[in-house]
């Protein structure tokens, strides 16, 4: 059933980006690496997309989500750094004046763009000035950075000092500006300080390193960013046995963020399936919400990370990153505060899940349209559609325990604009009632998704 669904998933996913490689002909061309215009030279700059939730979604959502293009270029005389910067898809190079026949020789091998020093200055390989270098070590210093002082479409600032407050003052300073002001940095976390100043970040960073682990970093961490651009498939769920099993140790997951209505965690006892547990976000007569809580389950549960990655819920400490996901499957990245475990009551709830529901519409659709293609029958294909129907009674058994409390729920199914509970309490589920479920790989090694025989039970 999971290997279906991924099968005719694959089948609507978009191309990533392919690294291009010169040939021992050396015959290929990049087609606007000899841009002769500012204009042109900067629309070929290598760029990734970092996007969330919109905010227009919730006012919770923080701007650094939003749908932008964060650029990216490497410093470097390292020609591993090279190579794995290109394979990422970073083929902007910064070159010192006195480089010219290392960035020949790089260009022999690869399609880079090669960007050179010169007092100050930034220029392309056709002689043009592309960008304005800026140290900064003095506040004097920082207040001669403005947009009206410079018409060129880039600003590449070195912050020799201070570094969060100077960013988030050119954040604000640039803001609605055309300009792109990059910063240099040193490592990952250096880049990932300016990318996320006061939420919006700066246009793009220029990577200054000698070290292929810093590239491999960086471009992980774009990586958890940019799949926060994809919806999740959430799965219908029906609710097949809640009972009590007594006592155990359970974990309540505080994070550095607020979650609205319709927002959870993804929790399961077992890793094939995953439940959308609420957070503590509702108002309730006997105690104060606590939007930024998931009482999420025992110790043993699995709880969904970035990078299709998981967690056991006793390794989650403050620091570590969570994906918090709403009814419509929208994620996005928060990291844990805090985390509290106590012993407290246990329910354990059981759910099946009918195929039917597993595949959305469009692979339905595929599905349809590859045995009309097909040499089957129409005879055949009825009983192809029948055979994924019958296997439907036949189901996978998933499970998650929780704890005995009415501030404790799981997420229903989001039903387009109908008006619906968003939640059902624990302590009022029951047999029959629908819920969402994650479905994915169940083997797994230290929270990888692996293919391999496994049985859970």
């Amino acid at each position: 059933m999971a290997t279906l669904s991924s099968a005719s998933a694959s089948l609507v996913r978009t191309p990533t980006h392919l690294p291009c490689f010169r040939s021992n002909h050396g015959k290929v061309q990049s087609l606007n690496r000899y841009s002769k215009t500012k204009t042109t030279h900067l629309s070929i700059n290598s760029s990734l997309r970092m996007c969330s939730i919109a905010a227009s979604d919730s006012p919770l959502s923080t701007s650094m989500y939003e749908l932008s293009s964060k650029k990216v270029w490497i410093w470097t005389e390292n020609s591993q750094v090279m190579t794995a910067a290109v394979e990422r898809g970073w083929d902007t190079f910064i070159f010192s004046s006195q480089n010219q026949g290392l960035a020949n020789e790089w260009s022999k091998i690869a399609l880079i763009d090669p960007l050179f020093i010169k007092e100050g200055e930034i220029f392309d390989y056709a002689g043009e000035r592309v960008a304005t270098i800026f140290q900064v070590s003095t506040p004097s210093e920082l207040k001669k950075l403005h947009p009206e002082a410079h018409h060129v479409g880039n600003v590449v600032i070195d912050l020799l000092d201070w570094q969060v407050i100077p960013a988030e003052n050119i954040v604000a300073e640039f803001q609605g500006s055309k300009t792109t002001v990059f910063a240099v940095s040193k490592s990952p976390a250096e880049a990932q300080l300016f990318l996320e100043a006061l939420e919006h970040g700066l246009g793009g960073v220029v990577l200054k390193v000698e070290d292929v682990k810093a590239v491999l970093d960086l471009k992980e961490y774009f990586n958890r960013r940019n799949e926060v651009h994809n919806r999740l498939s959430l799965t219908k769920a029906t609710i097949t046995q809640v009972h009590a099993v007594g006592m155990g140790d359970r974990v309540c997951v505080d994070l550095c963020s607020l979650m609205r209505p319709g927002e959870g965690l993804l929790v399961g006892s077992f890793a094939r399936g995953l439940f959308l547990v609420h957070s503590e976000c509702l108002e309730s007569s006997y105690i104060a919400s606590r939007p930024f809580r998931v009482n999420a389950g025992p110790v043993h549960a699995y709880v969904a990370t970035p990078g299709g990655k998981t967690s056991y819920l006793s390794e989650l400490k403050a620091g570590k990153e969570v994906i918090v996901v709403d009814q419509t499957g929208k994620m996005r990245t928060a990291i844990v505060g805090r985390v509290k475990i106590e012993t407290r009551p246990l329910i354990l709830v059981e759910a099946k899940v009918c195929l039917s529901h597993t595949l959305p519409t469009f692979e339905f659709a595929t599905i349809r349209m590859f045995i009309s293609n097909s040499i089957f029958s129409i005879g055949d294909a009825t009983l192809f559609i029948l055979l994924l129907q019958i296997d439907a009674n036949d189901q996978t058994v998933y499970s998650i325990l929780l704890q005995t409390a009415e501030t404790v729920a799981l997420v229903c199914p989001h039903e387009g604009n109908r008006t619906q509970k968003t939640v059902i309490p624990v302590t009022s589920l029951k047999a029959g009632d629908e819920v969402l479920l994650r479905l994915q790989g169940g083997a797994r090694h230290t929270g990888i998704e692996i293919k391999e025989f496994i049985v859970e039970n």
